[in-house]
This record gives structure tokens, C-alpha cells and sequence, in this order.
């Protein structure tokens, strides 16, 4: 019989953009990948909607980002500590 073990959550670290919505935050995540043919690293940036419960973000904030269940339509992801406040 195989487990019910669900694996761990993926999650990301960005930077919040923009908190115009009730409760709803746009985080902004940098990676950076090695270009295929030309050999260099090249910084990609894409942005996620996530979940803010406690509408205490502020735009400039470090936080950490966990994937969850569909949420609205664009919402896949929940706010789930913030790294570092905005200066």
C-alpha cells in the first residue's frame, strides 16, 4: 500500500511590490539561472500573488512565500513569515 505522505510545500523569498488588495500582496522573486548558449548568469524576476491574513505587509518587505490551494484566481500562495521589514 503506498502513503498518504504529502511531500513539504514548495517555498520562496521575495520582496512584496505592491499590497493594494484586501489582504492580497504581489511578491516579486529574483533567481538567478546560467544562460544555456552564452554561458553567463542572467537574473530572472517573476511575480506571485500571495495571502496575507493579517494585511501587515508593506511594500519593500522581505517575506517567505508558501505554495497552498487555489485561493482566488490568481492566488496559489500564503504569506507565511516576513524576513525582513522595509527600512
Amino acid at each position: 500500500m503506498e502513503s498518504t505522505h504529502k511531500g513539504r510545500k514548495n517555498t520562496k523569498i521575495g520582496v512584496v511590490v505592491s499590497n493594494g488588495g484586501d489582504k492580497t500582496v504581489t511578491v516579486k522573486v529574483e533567481s538567478v539561472i546560467m544562460h544555456p548558449l552564452y554561458h553567463r548568469f542572467v537574473r530572472r524576476s517573476r511575480k506571485f500573488r500571495a495571502h496575507d491574513e493579517l494585511n501587515d505587509c508593506q511594500v519593500g518587505d522581505k517575506v517567505q512565500i508558501t505554495e497552498s490551494r487555489p485561493l482566488s484566481r490568481s492566488k496559489r500562495w500564503r504569506v507565511s513569515r516576513v524576513v525582513e521589514r522595509a527600512k
